[in-house]
């Protein structure tokens, strides 16, 4: 190992908990930009998403997975897979909970995996900017009773409060070696993939409790022109009911999720685009496997 190696350090670290307790909200803090996709609904996250934080002494490649629930159909299935399949490969795991003290049978199911790994496992607390100082301790003496953490951080990705300290945690735990990734390498995500989970936030925000996770977003075309990108997408969903909900009268909700989601788009791309949107019905997509695939649902080796 050379002595330039002996100076930095890298790996991977897989962010892993229920759904909803802020995974990708921590994941855009840490990285400063959007790039998982976050909503009041739990279960956002559908795909592994790969991000990169390059210092100058350590590099840190982040899986934020789907949450870990009770799968109700094939795509539940493809999301909690994913989930688990990420403690393997990392160097470092953060379990991301909420301040309770209730511990579930979910949080049980995740302590059951972590403790058989051997590696550093980080219990980081989130959105203690909810709750009073003084029952922050109680909180973690709940947790530290299902399990022995290497290091227990309490944090809000939403305010930012003890990001930094746990950033330069994860990084103390991280095996000396040299970057995987070009230092401006920030996510292995597409400009499309990226557009299409824009879209899709945008969509679940807005309809509230109206549409459930029946929801997909394909791009059917990504042109770049003089100063301008040409958008085109499709929101597939699973009942004819929906598809007018998503649309609205006169189009009125289609035009907010298109105008809403540009704008995110506008700032990821720094240039304008032309978004235009459709809806699809395509009938039980999260129960056939074909379908899935089509829409990017897929396993790594396929």
């Amino acid at each position: 190992m050379s002595e330039e190696t002996n100076k930095t350090r890298s790996g991977y670290v897989g962010i892993i908990g229920r759904p909803n307790v802020g995974k990708s909200t921590l994941m855009n803090r840490i990285i400063g930009q959007k790039i998982a996709i976050t909503s009041s609904k739990p279960q956002t996250t559908r795909n592994i998403i790969q991000t990169v934080v390059t210092r100058d002494d350590a590099q840190i490649i982040f899986l934020d997975t789907p949450g870990i629930h009770k799968s109700q159909n094939k795509l539940g299935d493809y999301m909690v897979r994913s989930a688990k399949s990420v403690v393997n490969e990392a160097d470092v795991v953060l379990w991301l909970v909420e301040p309770t003290d209730y511990i579930g049978a979910g949080e049980k199911a995740i302590t059951d995996i972590l403790k058989t790994l051997h590696i550093p496992v980080i219990l980081v607390i989130n959105k203690v900017d909810t709750i009073k100082k003084d029952e922050i301790l109680h909180f973690i003496d709940t947790y530290q009773k299902e399990m022995k953490f290497t290091e227990v951080i309490p944090v809000s990705a939403l305010k930012g409060n003890n990001v930094d300290l746990l950033m330069d945690t994860i990084i103390s735990y991280l095996p000396k070696g040299p970057f995987y990734y070009d230092p401006e390498t920030v996510t292995d995500q597409t400009e499309r993939e990226i557009a299409a989970e824009i879209i899709r936030e945008k969509a679940l925000r807005f309809m509230r409790d109206e549409i459930p996770h029946g929801i997909a977003v394909t791009i059917d075309k990504m042109e770049f022109q003089s100063g301008l990108c040409v958008l085109e997408a499709t929101i597939v969903c699973e009942k004819e009911s929906h598809k007018g909900m998503i649309i609205g009268k006169g189009g009125s909700m289609l035009k907010k999720i298109g105008t809403a989601a540009r704008e995110d788009i506008e700032k990821m791309l720094a240039i304008k685009v032309n978004l235009k949107l459709w809806v699809k019905v395509r009938s039980n997509w999260r129960d056939d496997e074909y379908l899935l695939k089509d829409l990017g649902f897929r396993k790594k080796d396929e």
